[in-house]
This record gives structure tokens, C-alpha cells and sequence, in this order.
């Protein structure tokens, strides 16, 4: 197990994260481009094995699926750092610009790509999903993650 550590533009907020990431996708959904002005990269990981220092705010609207999706950025400098769906509490997404080593993770997939500006630039390596992409590999329930917090 690969701990990964990171933090807030202002480093107001810190995080250590003590398991490995279940997965990391390119995000397009329309929430994702309005959080990032891109596609945002999103790390899944365990809930339990994210442990966050500092204090954050944290905006909840209601998606498209009528889940509730918490995201939680810091009050003082604005960096959004975390998402969390109530259908999947969980799990916790990440936002991978906030590692200390942003390299250290790598997107298996774009998400949503359906939603994607004209021209937006996906990596034509990595698996493309129209919109929401089945869930990984040993999720016991078997039912949609949230990628990017757009559940």
C-alpha cells in the first residue's frame, strides 16, 4: 500500500490518504467542467482511509439521479478537494491535482465524454464512456460510484 499525501493551493487543508485508489477517471460531466473549467481527474478511494487536518467548506446540490453530492473545498483559497455521494458514502473523491504527486495515480477512462466541449483533448489511450461508466471490480453492491461526484 502506497500512502499519498496533499493539500490546498493555500495548504490550509492537508490530507493523508492510506489505501490505494479503487480508481481514477476523467470526469466531463457538466459539474465536473464548472469545478475545474476542464474535464476534472477524480481518484476513488475509501472513505475510511482518507484522513483530512484543516477546516472545509462544503456546497450540496442534488444530481441528476436525485442523489445528494457533498463537495468539500477550502474556505480560505477555494480548491475543491472532495466529493462524496449519499448513495455511496463510502467512497470519497479526490481531486488528483491536489496530491502532493499528481503523477503517482492514472486515469483508466474518460467519463461522460458525451458532455465534452468540441474541443476538449481526450487521451485517445484510455477507455472512452459516453456517459456513466459500470463500476469497478469488486464493488459489493455492484451499483454506480460516483467518478467525478455527478451521481
Amino acid at each position: 500500500m502506497t500512502e499519498r499525501n496533499g493539500h490546498c493551493l493555500c495548504r490550509a487543508v492537508s490530507f493523508r490518504l492510506t489505501a490505494e485508489p479503487i480508481t481514477t477517471r476523467v470526469c466531463w460531466c457538466r459539474h465536473c467542467q464548472h469545478l475545474a473549467a476542464n474535464g476534472s481527474v477524480n481518484a476513488l478511494v475509501p472513505t475510511d482511509a482518507l484522513e483530512i487536518s484543516g477546516e472545509l467548506s462544503e456546497f450540496t446540490s442534488t444530481a441528476d439521479s436525485g442523489n445528494q453530492i457533498s463537495r468539500r473545498f477550502c474556505p480560505r483559497c477555494g480548491s475543491h478537494l472532495f466529493g462524496n455521494s449519499s448513495a455511496r458514502p463510502e467512497f470519497t473523491v479526490i481531486r488528483v491535482g491536489n496530491f502532493d504527486d499528481p503523477s503517482s495515480v492514472h486515469p483508466v477512462m474518460n467519463i461522460w465524454a458525451a458532455s465534452a466541449p468540441n474541443w476538449a483533448c481526450l487521451d485517445a489511450a484510455l477507455e472512452r464512456v459516453e456517459e456513466q461508466a459500470s463500476p469497478p471490480p469488486g464493488d459489493p453492491a455492484q451499483a454506480d460510484i460516483p467518478p467525478g461526484t455527478r451521481r
